[in-house]
């Protein structure tokens, strides 16, 4: 696997990042208890992971997540700046990173036996544990809350997370068949 990106591949990673935007448009449900809105953005990472793989899945994200830094207004609700990652929903931002790349690896894997089932579950894997890993205990510190209490604050959004596993699976697959972007990675023998 190359280490350099093509010019394709940058291709890839914005339009990837310009997807993730434009599922803001999505108007966002936020939940009184623990204040972090419901969005259809977190669905991008776990489309980036399974259609780019691990590395151009991440970056990605990480194009998106620079892009809000300097201001863009591309999160739900038209939120962007410096700002948003004072606030509670930074762990879930900043989780997306690490949640494509793993989704994407684990796209990458098992790419040859891959399924819907199959690309359900490593979309839940990524993109709900550890997005969930990673966001929930920010939120519990971010908003002096006890762990537990966030954990079940946030499990309201788990419904829709799987619904959103489940859509990528489905158009991981069809991606697959139709024009297969990703790059396979060979598991290294024990």
């Amino acid at each position: 696997m190359s280490t350099s990106l093509s010019t394709r591949d940058i291709v890839y990673i914005a339009l990837f990042a310009a997807l993730t935007a434009a599922l803001a448009l999505f108007p966002p449900i936020t939940i009184p208890l623990v204040g972090v809105p419901i969005t259809a953005q977190s669905m991008g990472p776990m489309l980036a992971g399974a259609i780019l793989g691990a590395k151009r899945g991440a970056l990605s994200m990480v194009l998106l997540l620079a892009l809000v830094a300097i201001g863009l207004p591309i999160l739900a609700g038209g939120r962007g700046g410096l700002g948003v990652f004072a606030g509670p929903t930074v762990g879930f931002l900043l989780g997306w990173i690490p949640a494509a790349w793993v989704v994407g690896l684990l796209h990458e894997l098992g790419w040859r036996k891959l399924t819907v089932i199959g690309s359900f579950t490593h979309a839940m894997i990524g993109g709900i544990i550890v997005l969930y890993a990673i966001g929930v205990p920010v939120l519990a510190v971010h908003a002096s809350l006890p762990l537990k209490t966030a954990l079940f604050g946030s499990a309201a959004f788990i419904p829709g997370d799987l619904i959103k596993a489940a859509l990528t699976g489905v158009i991981a697959m069809a991606v697959k068949r139709a024009h297969p972007i990703i790059e396979v990675r060979q598991s290294q023998p024990a």
